[in-house]
Order: structure tokens, then C-alpha cells, then sequence
């Protein structure tokens, strides 16, 4: 055993992890990793700290800030993750971790939380709401089919519609139903089957599988594309277990594609059942109505009288029309006079000359009377204008000048009351009964004192 330092080569804590940190970044590539997380961690620095475990082991893991942003989904623990990464050695406490870039959910419940998701989506924005449904047609002449040409589903569906009701037509339109290339491959048939125009109604669907197999009819612009059709759509797509976006946005969800072809296609065997009932009602009626025609006919012969008999029997019948018509002739003749000799009678008490010499009578007694009445009249106004006239002549200005009175007026020809209305020296007027006379005032004196 050497025990020369010099010999030695020695590392300290640091430049060991450091080294065992180079070599495993050197010499492994990136990785990619399955597991659950468990112990999910999320600082305020943004980083994110978890643990990858399947059944035996278990790695710590680091996702920096600058990557974790751009997953698309929100880990926590308990999660099935897929991740790309690189291995590394965190020096601080010399532990073996994995530091992570690409970070995405793992099988079954990667697909089954795309679903959900989707159908939150699309059932927000009324896809999948009963008012949008179109009515499947109730005879269907011709049937299009969207599924593989090859596929069990295919031959289901003919067998079908051959078995019920050979007559209706099919138009097919082979498309892939798996794999990547099966959504666009699944709207340009459908797009297609719309313009072909020919469909009374599109069956779109395929056989049963896993929900990778069945992933296509999830997408969403499958659904749009479903959504969008004009033609009625019966979506049949896997087994009775298995449903997808297609069957909630289809028009129609049939279990299988069998039943589909079921549901579009009336019973053949039913149809002929029918078909002879009706034959038989059509038979038994037209037994009822030649009886019921020859019954008439039987009545018909017994009523059957001859030619010469019946022109008799009208020749009576004219008879007794012509007596009652000349009765009824006469009776109105006889009603027209009576009615005549009834107009004139009246129209003679109603004679012209008859009312006139009444309204004379009334004329000339009005007359004298309005002349009696304005007689009276204007005596009684005379006799009172004479009344009125002379209590105006007893109540006269000049009756009282006549009697020696006068009246005095100033130069303005105001009346003097008064010995305080004038003043010696004023000019005044005196009116007597025959005349006017002006004089001066040289004195004035109050007889009152």
C-alpha cells in the first residue's frame, strides 16, 4: 500500500462532486423517463423540486423556472409523467438528481384529461346541444359511409343493410381511422360525402380498440367538421363501452357500427308483413264494395218501372201543377185588386184639394187672431209712452224755467250753486225760460246771516 502523498492524488468534497457531475453530464445523453411524482414542490423562486417513482426506485428531480413555463398542464403528486432530461449531481449535498426540460402526462391519462377537457370546450360553446341536431330522415334512399374500406365495421354494415333492406344505395368513403393521419383523412370524407350530395344520411364510425385507437374521433376539428355537415350523422364508433366527441356532437349515437346500419335501414321482412296485410284490408274491401255495388243494383231493378208508367205519373204530375197554378194565379188577382181598391180609398181621403182648404181655415184664424194680438199690443204701448211722456214733462228743466226760474252759469259754463263760486267782476250767463242773458257780478251777498 502506497503511502507517499506525493503519490496521491486527492480531492477535496467540492472538486469530487464537481467531477462526478462532469462525468455524468458528459457521458449520458438525454434521457427520457417515466414515473410519478410524488413530494411536488413549487418555492416562491418559480423552480420546481419533485421525486420520480415507479414500484422499486425512486430519483429526486429539478425543473427550472425558464423550462417549467412552457408545460401545458398543472403536475402534482401522484401524476404519470413523461419527461426529457439530463443527469446531474447537485455538489451542495452531493446527491444524484435529474435535471428535467420537458415535462408532459404519460398514457391513458394524458388522453383522458385531453378528452375532458375538449368536452368542457366544446359542450361550453353548444356542440353538443339537442337544439343543433338534425333529424334523421325517416325513409333514407341512400346511406354514405365514412369509416376503412378494409375494416370489420365495413363489412358489419353492409351485411346489415343487405340483410334488412337490399334497395338502399351505399356510398362509401374509405378513410384511415388510426394513427396520425386519420382526423384529416376522417373531415375530407366527410367534407366530400357533402359535396357529393347525393347521402341521405352519413354513417361515421369504426370498430372497437383502446383510446389511442379511437383517439381521431377526439380531435377537434373531427367534432367541427361532424358539427358543420349538412348531411344527418350517426356516429358508430367502437363498441357499446366506448364513446367519444364524435358521438356527443353526431347527430345520432349508434353502440356498434351494425346497429347504425340498423337504426338507418327500415326491416325489409316487417315491411313486406305489411305489405301483405294491407293487401289482404285492400281485398276484403273491394269484396265489400262489389257486394255493397250489387246489393244496388238489385234495389235499382226492383224500383225499374216502365216508360209508358212513368210518362203517365208525370203526365199527372203536370196536371196538378197546372190546376194549382191557376189557383194561385187567381188568388193573386184577386189580392191585387183588393189592394188597389184599398190605395184608392185612401188616396181619396188624402185628396190635395181636401188638406188645403184645412190649412186655409188654419191660415186665415191665425191671421185674425195675430192682428187682434197686435192691436193690443200697440194700444198698450201708446198708453204707457203717453204715461212716460208726461211725468218727463212734469220733471222738466224748462217747466220750472217757465215758472220764473233761471239757471246761472260761469264763462266755462259750470252751474253756480253757491255765493262762494263766484266773485265780484265775474262774467256770467243766466238761462232763463225764452232766452240767455249775461250781466257781471258787482256784489254778492249771504242771506243766511
Amino acid at each position: 500500500m502506497t503511502t507517499d502523498t506525493n503519490q496521491r492524488q486527492i480531492f477535496s468534497v467540492s472538486e469530487l462532486n464537481r467531477s462526478v457531475r462532469q462525468l455524468l453530464e458528459m457521458n449520458l445523453p438525454l434521457l427520457w423517463v417515466e414515473g410519478e411524482i410524488s413530494n411536488f414542490a413549487k418555492p416562491g423562486s418559480g423552480h420546481w423540486y419533485l421525486t420520480l417513482k415507479d414500484e422499486q426506485a425512486q430519483v429526486r428531480c429539478a425543473m427550472f423556472r425558464n423550462t417549467n413555463q412552457r408545460v401545458n398542464f398543472k403536475p402534482a403528486n401522484g401524476t404519470q409523467v413523461l419527461v426529457r432530461c439530463r443527469a446531474g449531481l447537485y455538489e451542495g449535498r452531493g446527491e444524484y438528481q435529474l435535471i428535467i426540460e420537458h415535462m408532459e402526462e404519460a398514457g391513458f391519462g394524458a388522453l383522458q384529461r385531453r378528452f375532458d377537457q375538449l368536452k368542457v370546450q366544446l359542450d361550453s360553446e353548444g356542440l353538443f346541444d339537442q337544439r343543433h341536431k338534425k333529424t334523421m330522415p325517416a325513409s333514407v334512399t341512400q346511406v354514405g359511409i365514412v369509416t376503412s374500406a378494409t375494416g370489420a365495421a365495413i363489412k358489419d354494415i353492409l351485411s346489415v343493410l343487405q340483410r334488412r333492406f337490399p334497395a338502399i344505395k351505399v356510398s362509401i368513403f374509405p378513410t384511415s381511422v388510426q394513427g396520425e393521419q386519420a382526423a384529416g383523412q376522417i373531415i375530407e370524407a366527410i367534407e366530400n360525402a357533402n359535396r357529393h350530395g347525393h347521402c341521405d344520411a352519413l354513417i361515421v364510425g369504426r370498430g372497437g380498440g383502446s383510446l389511442e385507437d379511437l383517439w381521431p374521433f377526439n380531435e377537434e376539428k373531427v367534432a367541427r367538421a361532424i358539427f358543420n355537415s349538412h348531411i344527418p350523422i350517426i356516429s358508430a364508433v367502437g363498441h357499446e363501452i366506448d364513446f367519444t366527441i364524435a358521438d356527443l356532437v353526431a347527430d345520432l349515437r349508434a353502440p356498434t357500427p351494425s346497429a347504425a346500419a340498423e337504426v338507418i335501414s327500415p326491416d325489409g321482412n316487417e315491411i313486406l308483413n305489411q305489405f301483405l296485410v294491407v293487401e289482404a284490408l285492400l281485398v276484403e274491401a273491394e269484396v265489400r264494395k262489389i257486394n255493397g255495388f250489387g246489393q244496388q243494383i238489385a234495389h235499382l231493378q226492383k224500383r225499374l218501372q216502365h216508360p209508358g208508367r212513368k210518362l203517365q205519373e208525370q203526365s199527372q204530375h203536370l196536371d196538378h201543377l197546372d190546376i194549382r197554378l191557376g189557383r194561385a194565379m187567381k188568388n193573386k188577382l184577386q189580392e191585387q185588386r183588393y189592394r188597389s181598391e184599398s190605395l184608392r180609398d185612401n188616396l181619396l181621403r188624402q185628396h190635395p184639394g181636401q188638406a188645403i182648404k184645412r190649412q186655409k181655415l188654419v191660415v186665415i184664424n191665425t191671421i185674425k187672431q195675430l192682428a187682434k194680438t197686435v192691436g193690443q199690443q200697440v194700444h198698450d204701448k201708446r198708453t204707457k209712452t203717453e204715461q212716460t211722456m208726461h211725468l218727463l214733462d212734469t220733471v222738466s228743466p224748462l217747466k220750472t224755467l217757465g215758472r220764473g226760474y233761471s239757471v246761472i252759469r260761469d264763462s266755462q259754463g259750470a252751474v253756480i250753486k253757491t255765493i262762494n263760486d263766484v266773485k265780484r267782476g265775474d262774467n256770467l250767463k243766466g238761462q232763463v225760460t225764452d232766452g240767455e242773458i249775461s250781466f257781471a257780478v258787482t256784489k254778492t251777498a249771504n242771506t243766511n246771516l
